[in-house]
């Protein structure tokens, strides 16, 4: 999938994790793909955020209100599941931190494991890697179909932003929402954008 992606998409990638690197999440949420295409260099998705009233700063304020540093390997589905059943899992977080110590919660590192000709191998985490949550590798796998769907042969960041919001479930969907904005007119705009560019 990601020989058909654009270099826009691939920064757009990149600044995903150069984000969550920077908030301290140990994984690449919806969220962070958001902040990655909210950078002028991600083109027409920019700009179509960009004229709905979005800018990065203040999305990155919101995630970081929402999400605290250092939530580990707990994704946007994860906390999802827990407050559906009443558990705030930032307070719980804080508590567990409080009695056990920081990074109580944090997954130990696996030894390396030894490779071919008993090198060591580097793991993602080793590599300052994080893992795509299953709704952001949803996301992108969503853009694919939707560069496919509009007889595109290349994904875009426009496709990766039409793959955000068809998701529609997910940490940078509930922040488009609380933004005022309607998934649909969102679509409808990146759509308009698109053939215009065209």
């Amino acid at each position: 999938m990601f020989e058909r992606f654009t270099t826009q998409a691939r920064a757009v990638v990149e600044l995903a994790q150069e984000e969550a690197v920077r908030l301290g999440h140990g994984y690449i949420g919806t969220e962070h793909l958001l902040l990655g295409l909210l950078d002028e260099d991600a083109g027409t998705a920019y700009a179509v955020l960009h004229g709905a009233g979005l800018d990065r700063k203040r999305v990155r304020a919101e995630v970081a209100r929402l999400v605290p540093s250092g939530t580990g390997p707990l994704g946007d589905e994860d906390a999802e599941a827990l407050q559906a059943i009443g558990i705030d899992l930032p307070t719980v977080r804080a508590k567990i931190e409080e009695v056990f110590g920081p990074g109580a919660l944090d997954p130990p590192c696996p030894p390396p494991r030894r490779g071919l000709f008993r090198r060591r191998g580097t793991t993602q985490a080793q590599r300052g890697r994080r893992p795509f949550t299953a709704r952001s590798k949803k996301v992108l796998e969503l853009s694919l179909r939707e560069a496919v769907a509009l007889h595109h042969n290349y994904l875009g960041p426009e496709h990766i932003l039409l793959g955000l919001i068809r998701e529609g479930h997910g940490l940078a969907a509930q922040v488009l929402t609380d933004a005022g904005l309607e998934l649909s007119d969102l679509r409808a705009r990146t759509i308009a954008a698109l053939d215009q560019a065209a």
